[in-house]
């Protein structure tokens, strides 16, 4: 997946840093990361222009239109090493009605993340 993003250095700092994750490329304008079975590709939004063309990048503050949620069994382990790392959370830890437990979180770009204990 590719996830565009306004500032490159701290969004290194998030999914680097604070999410641990292993980084498999990087250039100028773009870092990739793995996560499970997932490449998470994080490219600077002024550099995707032929990606979306002709449609055109949201600002930011046009406000959240997708979820990526990940399978995690642990969900207070997970929250406590969220806040540990300094991920301020959007909500949770919360049991839902559909019978997951759930938290959830943004990185710098706004691009919002939720973790789910489903079986």
């Amino acid at each position: 997946m590719t996830l565009l993003v306004d500032d490159l250095a701290a969004t290194k700092v998030f999914y680097g840093d604070k999410l641990g994750l292993q980084k498999l490329f990087e250039d100028e304008v773009s870092v990739v990361y793995k996560c499970g079975q997932t490449v998470i590709n994080l490219l600077q939004g002024d550099q995707a222009s032929e990606l979306l063309e002709p449609a055109k990048l949201a600002p930011a503050s046009a406000g959240v239109r997708a979820v990526y949620t990940l399978r995690c069994a642990e969900i207070d382990q997970a929250t406590d090493e969220l806040i540990a790392a300094g991920v301020k959370l959007l909500n949770g830890p919360i049991d839902r009605p559909w019978g997951v437990r759930t938290v959830s979180f943004q990185d710098p770009s706004g691009h919002t993340w939720e973790l789910a204990n489903h079986a």
